[in-house]
């Protein structure tokens, strides 16, 4: 996954970080299969998040300037879905036709099937939805099945061996805090020390949700951890080797990143969302 925020700039957010003169800001909530996706962020030819919302809003406005380009609290890979990713619009004021009141379904109607807009409300006062963020949460879904199982298909990774849940546990508990995680992160330049501040494992069923939860990530990094989790849960290493592979800061240390469609954005907490929601344990269907 790639790095979210730097964090530490929410405080200045209401100064530095307001909407343009004349302009509003909105604040809504997603939800996105990844699969078509190559992530949120725009790139030039490809099909992106961002660009498909953007392109949405802009259906709805006056004109296609009244409306600037959408943010998100967070980027995400290719393949990645989103169950609740928060972003921001600045639109001028006045210039979106639909009352408020309406304007999730209005956009909706413009956004294609596998993308949509949950919430729509006007944006507190200094609110962005990257630097405003306190803590972003992600959950990887691995199911444990000797056959495939269709309706997990492109949804969730799926393991046919044994795994050892009690062995991935300890060692999760040994990545918590605050550490250097240059051993689980992909071609990454920018400071590798981050804070993380939940690594649960939740079983239900063959189900396993791996459970992430901290202010900013590097890029693949939790990819790279659920990988050497799974090492651990199959006996490839022991718990207690994790400790050993965040002090080599080497990334050949580390287990592989584990496939972007286990992967989902499941919330972002900001000072008036304080709890993060239940990662959600139901079958798709």
């Amino acid at each position: 996954m790639f790095g979210e925020s730097a964090g530490g700039e929410q405080s200045a957010a209401g100064q530095r970080y307001r909407p343009p003169e004349g302009f509003g800001r909105w604040r809504l909530e997603l939800s996105w299969n990844g699969a078509g996706f190559v992530g949120w962020q725009s790139q030039p030819g490809q099909r992106s998040v961002q660009d498909s919302l953007w392109a949405a809003l802009q259906a709805l406005a006056t004109a296609p300037e009244d409306v600037a380009r959408p943010v998100a609290a967070g980027r995400t890979d290719a393949g990645v879905h989103a169950e609740a990713m928060t972003t921001h619009v600045d639109v001028r004021a006045g210039q979106l036709r639909p009352p408020p009141h309406r304007l999730a379904r209005a956009i909706n109607a413009h956004l294609p099937p596998d993308v949509a807009v949950t919430r729509f409300s006007p944006a507190a006062p200094g609110f962005h939805a990257r630097f405003s963020c306190l803590q972003r949460a992600y959950v990887y879904r691995v199911v444990r099945a000797e056959q495939r199982l269709p309706l997990w298909e492109g949804r969730a990774l799926r393991r046919s061996g044994p795994l050892d849940v009690t062995a991935m546990r300890l060692a999760a508990a040994s990545l918590l805090g605050e550490h250097d995680f240059a051993a689980f992160a992909t071609q990454e330049e920018r400071q590798t020390v981050r804070r993380l501040d939940r690594l649960e494992i939740v079983e239900d069923g063959p189900l396993l949700e791996f459970q992430v939860a901290g202010e900013s990530f590097l890029r693949h990094m939790v990819r790279g951890l659920i990988g050497t989790l799974l090492r651990v849960g199959e006996g490839q290493q022991r718990p207690e080797a994790v400790v050993g592979i965040l002090a080599s800061r080497q990334r050949s240390q580390a287990g592989a990143n584990v496939p972007a469609h286990g992967l989902y954005f499941s919330g972002a907490v900001y000072s008036d969302t304080p709890m993060l929601p239940e990662a959600s344990t139901k079958n798709p269907v």
